[in-house]
């Protein structure tokens, strides 16, 4: 009789959860497919400062189909446009400490050689030299007088510290970089400067400058990653992270006076950032915790955590506050919620939402929550990643995936919003975006896993993300590609170079394909990082060139067999133009069919809305022609069309 309430009760469950199967799936096919025109009018917007009086918000926002800026009430409001370019994208950095004029920074058309600028009462002017001179905004001075800058007017190849009077516009330089240091801060009363020198892409020497006696004390004793956070508002204490001596980055004080150290703090993961608000009422931290930001607000003088809003619960991802400390602007999100801005009152717990970028025509309830995963590579190292699985998606309806791989080297997915994922998963694209070795955020032994081994250990990680998604029940198995822009454009064109019948498409979004030019003509503002990078990569000039040219996909597209698509702004600094160009030509000797989308008006990364359209659109076309259709009599006898599309 016991046995057979059970069969009665199992049979009845069985049938229970097949019908609640059956409506979940019936509901889930039901969910609306939206156009990439909609997803690219999500806006991206975000805040940079408050007024002095606090009554307004400075916005960048991309609203018009390239970045201008705006300003907006404290408590929200409409956008009152600042800017209207057409061109080159604006972004603002800040008003001024006391009066409206502000700050903002522009650079040709991706170029990423920027140049400051004011606009006040009668119009803009340059700060910055006009001519091949990269200038960045580096914070104000205390006391609202000035502010500071890095730039390369002396030098191309370094960035010189400046501070630029606001009585005349006149700069000075206060520390000049013939060392190929790199910048990390200055103490509030000018007498001690953050230095590092970059050994490689994990490790750095750290430095204290004294500018009274241009003494330079060494801080860290051991080959570590060590970064300057923020000096104490006091100038008694210099505060770091490093990981010397173990797998996260932890949190150091450093004493100005004596040299004496003390660990402050030290979590599970990395704490990637700590700074004190202006008088040092508060202590900000933020922590990488699984890829995901973490943020910590501490009353110094109470020690109290400081409790902010939990909205929807999103996470906040940044912080930035007024003068006086009696605000915060918060940038709030979620890997299914695009990121707003909020402005929050610390006294009267009271906030306000400053933007709403999710394009009203898309129901939120239609997006994708991300999910964190791990699986297991080909010599038994545990892999995370971010798994983005399409609503509609069943065992009975089963769908395509794409691997998509982040820029770097040492990048890393996070679970945050992307409106190219999110349509392309709305589509019925699964997606596994794979944090392979290399990658940062996991420890610096994970990260230094693939130093001189691209395009082996890490592209088998990316192998064993394809084996993992391909034993789904919801995954087509058949139908798995890669995807990935910049060094995520180079694990694509080495997955079909070096693994062809692995995945059945690729995309390329201006990806390195020759490492031998590319480590050469790498622009010359990164010649600090540029030793560091070799170690890394490996010395293009020495017996590493073998090597390089080795795992150069451009030397064997003979190798290529599958569908590729290729995108690339032809004033991208970074991987140059001939890239994408040479990748293209080899390619289609194959008879394999590729497209080519070029725009000639963008760098590494594409701004102008209607480019993002063509660009993320066209990834979708081809990918819904050769990877969810799969016309492989097409495919294999090379008859299918190339195209070339260029945006001028």
């Amino acid at each position: 009789m016991k046995q057979l309430v059970i069969f009665s009760l199992s049979i009845f469950l069985f049938y229970s959860c097949k019908q609640e199967k059956k409506e979940e799936t019936a509901k889930i096919v039901e969910i609306e497919q939206y156009s990439i025109e909609q997803f690219m009018d999500n806006e991206n917007a975000f805040s940079n400062g408050f007024s002095p009086d606090k009554s307004t918000v400075l916005m960048t926002s991309n609203r018009s189909g390239i970045y201008n800026i705006y300003t907006t009430p404290v408590k929200g409001g409409e956008f009152a446009p600042v800017t209207a370019s057409d061109s080159s994208s604006v972004f603002g950095i800040s008003y001024f400490p006391e009066d409206d004029r502000i700050l903002f920074r522009m650079d040709g058309n991706g170029n990423e050689i920027f140049k400051i600028f004011m606009k006040d009462s009668s119009g803009i002017k340059r700060l910055t030299p006009e001519k091949k001179v990269r200038a960045l905004f580096r914070g104000w001075a205390k006391d609202g007088k000035s502010f500071f800058y890095g730039s390369n007017e002396r030098d191309p190849k370094f960035m010189d510290h400046y501070e630029m009077n606001l009585e005349n516009f006149k700069s000075k330089i206060i520390y000049k970089n013939i060392d190929g240091m790199q910048f990390g801060g200055m103490s509030d009363d000018r007498k001690y400067i953050a230095l590092t020198k970059p050994i490689n892409t994990n490790d750095n020497d750290l430095y204290l400058l004294n500018t009274k006696t241009n003494e330079k004390i060494k801080i860290n004793e051991n080959i570590s990653g060590s970064s300057p956070e923020d000096f104490s508002p006091d100038n008694k204490f210099f505060y770091y992270t490093t990981d010397d001596n173990a797998e996260f980055s932890y949190l150091m004080k450093y004493n100005l006076e004596d040299g004496t150290k003390e660990k402050v703090l030290e979590k599970d993961w990395d704490i990637t950032n700590f700074y004190f608000t202006r008088t040092g009422k508060y202590q900000v931290m933020f922590t990488n915790e699984d890829a995901k930001t973490v943020m910590s607000v501490k009353e110094v003088a109470s020690g109290n955590e400081v409790q902010f809003p939990d909205i929807e619960g999103q996470q906040i991802l940044g912080a930035s506050f007024s003068r006086d400390e009696s605000m915060a602007l918060l940038r709030i999100g979620g890997s299914n919620t695009p990121t707003n801005s909020y402005a929050y009152n610390l006294e009267t717990k009271e906030y306000y939402k400053l933007t709403d970028v999710l394009n009203e025509e898309i129901n939120p309830d239609h997006l994708v929550a991300s999910e964190v995963v791990r699986f297991k590579s080909f010599d038994g190292l545990e892999v995370p990643a971010i798994y983005y699985q399409p609503k509609q998606a069943s065992s009975d309806n089963k769908v395509p995936a794409l691997v998509w791989v982040h820029g770097g080297p040492g990048g890393q997915s996070r679970q945050g919003f992307n409106s190219t994922i999110q349509y392309l998963v709305n589509h019925g694209y699964a997606i596994l975006a794979v944090n392979n070795r290399g990658s940062s955020g996991y420890g610096k032994s994970f990260y230094k896993m693939d130093d001189q081994n691209h395009g082996d250990k890490d592209l088998k990680d990316c192998i064993a993300g394809k084996d993992w998604l391909a034993k789904q029940e919801i995954i087509d198995a058949d139908k798995i590609g890669i995807i990935g822009g910049s060094y995520g454009g180079y694990m694509t064109m080495a997955a079909l170079t070096y693994a062809p019948e692995e995945f059945k498409v690729g995309v390329n979004i201006f990806g390195v394909t020759n490492w031998l030019r590319t480590l050469k003509s790498i622009p010359p503002w990164w010649e600090s990082f540029k030793e560091a990078l070799y170690t890394e990569m490996g010395d293009p000039n020495t017996a590493d060139s073998v090597r390089l040219r080795e795992i150069s996909p451009l030397f064997h597209t003979e190798k290529v067999t599958k569908p590729l698509l290729v995108l690339q702004g032809a004033q991208d600094p970074r991987v140059l133009k001939i890239e994408s160009d040479e990748i293209v030509e080899g390619v289609r000797k194959n008879g394999v069919p590729v497209e080519y989308v070029l725009f000639e008006d963008e760098g590494h990364g594409f701004v102008k809305k209607e480019n993002q359209i063509e660009a993320y659109g066209k990834i979708r076309q081809f990918l819904d022609k050769y990877l969810k259709d799969q016309n492989a009599e097409a495919i294999n006898d090379g008859k299918t069309e190339s195209t070339n599309i260029k945006k001028e």
